[in-house]
């Protein structure tokens, strides 16, 4: 009898992961489409759900797996090709995740969220802003959401504006390539440097205005935060959710985060007359090279973070 209960609670198990894949999927799709990319329509396999994606050249196959053990992404293709690793940096920096929990928005909390963790050039950014009832309804009436849903240029004239409603109820740290290259030889960890940046600015905003809650996008084990927390942070109800810039502050977080990131790019620009590209892609392995062989290697720790893979490719 036990038995037969099992297999029932693990089909429904299934069954439940498989919507989910298809959660996932047509997610996918939405962003893939918004990023100019061709994408079929979806395949339902005994296993998974299956894609392609197409730049008009080069094809691609994106598998949503479904089992006992929940869901798991694979993309298939030729992992040499600038498009692989486009894709590649999409969908492991954004992987839509559908949203199991229904937590409603504290009326007063601190939202923190960053920028260029999975930028081979530029900074590693993370801001973090209070809101209260009144100012959140501000930030939603001027358009406040999810940075990757808004060009640069309506964020350039946003943050100003977020700033402006929160007063003086936010705070930004900018974790220069120099900085951050130091900061992981010793930590060895992308997400405990991740971990202490977001404590860093919950304490710092904590001395602005004690509240209750605080919310951040998760981004690995929710340790990384709580451990890194000081006497003030200790105390604050923290949750860290995937897809986390639902809730206001943190979308309002992500914007003053990328746009931060995007102004050490101009700064760059004019500073020492280089344009360069974002992301992790083929561009980026193009530019890479110019700049090597223009400045030489040494000049990379200023701009690049040097664990990424990238700075060994010829």
């Amino acid at each position: 009898m036990k038995k037969s209960v099992f297999l029932d609670l693990t089909k429904m198990q299934v069954y439940n992961f498989k919507d989910s894949a298809k959660k996932i999927v047509d997610s996918w799709i939405e962003i893939l489409k918004k990023h100019s990319f061709s994408v079929s329509a979806p395949v339902l396999n005994d296993y998974n759900y299956e894609i392609k994606v197409s730049n008009g050249i080069s094809k691609l196959k994106l598998l949503v797996y479904f089992g006992k053990n929940g869901n798991k992404t694979v993309l298939q293709g030729d992992k040499e090709s600038r498009f692989y690793g486009d894709i590649n940096n999409l969908l492991f920096d954004k992987l839509p995740v559908p949203q199991n929990d229904n937590v409603p928005e504290p009326e007063n909390y601190i939202g923190t969220d960053e920028s260029g963790k999975g930028d081979y050039f530029g900074p590693l950014v993370v801001a973090g802003v209070i809101v209260d009832k009144v100012s959140s309804e501000k930030l939603k009436k001027i358009g406040v959401k999810d940075s990757k849903l808004l060009t640069d240029s309506i964020m350039k004239k946003m943050a100003p504006e977020i700033k402006l409603i929160v007063s003086d109820k936010f705070n930004i740290i900018v974790i220069t390539p120099k900085t951050y290259n130091s900061l992981h030889l010793k930590m060895k960890n992308v997400n405990k440097i991740l971990g202490w940046s977001h404590a860093k600015v919950i304490e710092n905003l904590l001395l602005k205005e004690e509240v209750p809650d605080a919310i951040s996008d998760k981004f690995g084990d929710e340790k990384l935060i709580l451990n890194s927390l000081q006497e003030k942070g200790k105390k604050i109800n923290l949750m860290q959710f995937t897809k986390a810039e639902r809730y206001t502050a943190v979308a309002a977080a992500s914007i003053l985060a990328r746009n931060r990131f995007n102004e050490w790019f101009d700064e760059q620009s004019e500073k020492n007359n280089l344009k360069l590209p974002k992301g992790a892609s083929g561009i980026v392995d193009n530019a890479l090279k110019d700049i090597k062989a223009k400045y030489g290697s040494d000049f990379l720790v200023d701009i690049a973070k040097l664990h990424f893979k990238t700075t060994n490719k010829k």
